[in-house]
């Protein structure tokens, strides 16, 4: 009996550290974006006097509105762009979603090179540049998320753009949500606290990928990072203002 037991032990231990040691190089992970609308609307009307605009604007409106997106990856490789639609009374109001809403971005962690497609105003823009690299700072705080432990991380982006991410070390490729990555492992939280908004993984597919699914957007005008944002500068100065102008610019430029 005691043979029995000592082999069943040895045999639940040796499943559970197999477990602990296996490692994810492929497969496709849901992101849900979450937008609290009423922060933006406390925002737009910061100078409206005794607040009955903006009481009226919150009863017509959800606190918050979300999408989905896909992302599909190998070690080496990875691909973001729009998911499943959602009923149209929970989706993130187009006034608030902006523009670049439904950015497609590959990145190919070998050449070190970004690709992204933005639909900005008329315009498709292929935004074709270096991977975006971002000083990291690494915590010991943790988190689960689609039930993988994450590490938790920090940095700033567009120079004052304060950004929290949670990654997990347990899936090799080194992506993440919209252009976001560098970390040792894969993002499955993101968190920008002046764009009130939170990305975060809901179900990773165990599933091959592709060739033809990991290949970068060909549609839209070439142009580099920094062109853009000079660009976006230029047109939003007479359009927008504040918060809004600023906002925007993130939100195409993430």
């Amino acid at each position: 009996m005691k043979k029995i037991f000592f082999v069943l032990l040895a045999s639940f231990l040796s499943k559970s550290m197999y477990a602990q040691q296996t490692y994810i190089q492929k497969g496709k992970i849901e992101f849900e974006k979450t937008v609290n609308i009423h922060k933006i609307l406390e925002e737009n009307f910061k100078n409206d006097e005794g607040g009955s605009m903006l009481a009226t604007f919150k009863k017509t409106m959800p606190v918050t509105g979300v999408s989905y997106f896909d992302l599909s990856f190998d070690l080496n490789r990875s691909i973001y762009k729009p998911g499943r639609e959602i009923a149209v009374t929970q989706r993130i109001p187009d006034w608030v979603n902006g523009l670049a809403a439904e950015n497609v971005v590959f990145n190919d962690f070998a050449n070190e090179k970004s690709s992204s497609q933005k639909n900005v105003f008329e315009n498709t823009y292929l935004v074709q540049d270096s991977l975006r690299k971002l000083n990291w700072k690494i915590s010991n705080d943790t988190r689960t998320i689609a039930g993988f432990e994450c590490r938790k991380a920090t940095a700033v982006t567009m120079d004052s753009v304060f950004v929290v991410a949670f990654f997990s070390e347990q899936i090799l490729c080194t992506s993440g949500p919209e252009g976001f990555n560098g970390l040792p492992g894969m993002i499955l939280g993101l968190v920008i606290p002046r764009m009130h908004t939170t990305w975060y993984a809901t179900k990773l597919e165990l599933k091959e990928v592709k060739e033809t699914e990991l290949v970068a957007p060909k549609k839209g005008k070439p142009i580099k990072n920094a062109e853009l944002y000079l660009k976006l500068r230029e047109v939003m100065r007479d359009w927008y203002s504040g918060n809004n102008k600023d906002r925007n610019i993130w939100q195409i430029m993430i």
